[in-house]
Formats: C-alpha cells, sequence, structure tokens
C-alpha cells in the first residue's frame, strides 16, 4: 500500500492540462493505480485525479460506497477512468456542494452538469462508456476537471456559497478532516 501526498491548491501541477496516457497495461500505470486508489480510500475521498498526487496524466479513480465524507450520497461504482471524454447529455444545471482532498476544509456550491455520458478506457485500454446522472455525474465532471487545470473554486458562482466544512456542517464531525 502507498498512500501519497495529495497536492493543495496553490500548487502548479493542479493547474496544468494533464497529458493523455499512451501505453495501457504497464507495470507504471499499474503502481499509479494502486498508489491513487490507496490515497484516495486514506482520506475517505469521493475520487482522485492524477494531478492531485504529481502525475500530470489524464487518469481519475472515483467510487462512493458508503463514504463519511458524503453521507447522503447516491453509490458510484468503484472506476478507474483514462483519457475521459464527458459530454453533456442535457443543458440542465444543478447547483451542489463539493468538497476536494486538494481544497482541505472547505465546500462549496457548484454547478454541473445534471446528465452526462462520459467515455475513456480502463487500465488494459479497453473502453468506457457510461451515461450518468446526479451524484456520480458530479463526481465525474469534478475529477476530469483535475485533469485540465480545474479545481472547483474556479467553477462557482457565487463565492458567498464556499465556506469552511466545521462551520457550514458543525454536526457532521467526520466531515472535519477534508
Amino acid at each position: 500500500m502507498a498512500v501519497r501526498e495529495i497536492l493543495r491548491m496553490g500548487h502548479p501541477v493542479l493547474l496544468q492540462q494533464a497529458e493523455p496516457v499512451i501505453q495501457f497495461n504497464t507495470p507504471e500505470l499499474a503502481q499509479l493505480l494502486e498508489d491513487m486508489h490507496d490515497t484516495m480510500i486514506a482520506a475517505n475521498g469521493a475520487g482522485l485525479a492524477a494531478p492531485q498526487i504529481g502525475v500530470s496524466l489524464q487518469v481519475v479513480v472515483f467510487g462512493v460506497k458508503d463514504n463519511p465524507r458524503y453521507p447522503d450520497a447516491d453509490q458510484v461504482p468503484y472506476t478507474i477512468l483514462i483519457n475521459p471524454l464527458i459530454t453533456p447529455l442535457k443543458e440542465e444545471i444543478e447547483d451542489g456542494w463539493e468538497g476536494c482532498l486538494s481544497v482541505p476544509g472547505l465546500r462549496g456550491v457548484v454547478p454541473r452538469y445534471s446528465h452526462i455520458r462520459y467515455t475513456g478506457f480502463d487500465p488494459q485500454g479497453t473502453a468506457i462508456d457510461r451515461t450518468v446522472q446526479g451524484f456520480h455525474a458530479r463526481v465525474v465532471q469534478h475529477e476530469c476537471d483535475h485533469l485540465i487545470g480545474v479545481l472547483y473554486p474556479m467553477r462557482m458562482r457565487d463565492l458567498r456559497q464556499l465556506g469552511y466544512t466545521s462551520v457550514l456542517f458543525p454536526d457532521r464531525d467526520e466531515l472535519e478532516d477534508d
């Protein structure tokens, strides 16, 4: 198990456009994916993008099942998504609270497409093509934003809806270490 340091907002790698993965099914990719999984789990994250651990590649992992940081969220199947492409299926935008392991201690209301299609590849290079909505769609969009150098506060429309988790949700002690 290798838990890596999660870069915080302000680090230049988090503002870069990530490079596409060229070679699949390699030992280096497998090690990166294991490190990302271990890091996400250790931090109780809903997802993690490779740039968040200092690797500027188009790789994200995500999944939510009984996560204390998102106690009311729908489950999202654990997914490894490489070289993703997101296509909105409806113009409908939903506002929702988001946090980020690279922006610890804060939550903000972020607009996201409610229905999307995402495509990409698994670690072996097999195509992935899913249509999702709701929280699943939000998680995918959030993680894929990291691949284009965007953190959720950059998407917010109203910074009055940004605050410390401990103030916004005082009854949820489990959110304290965002």
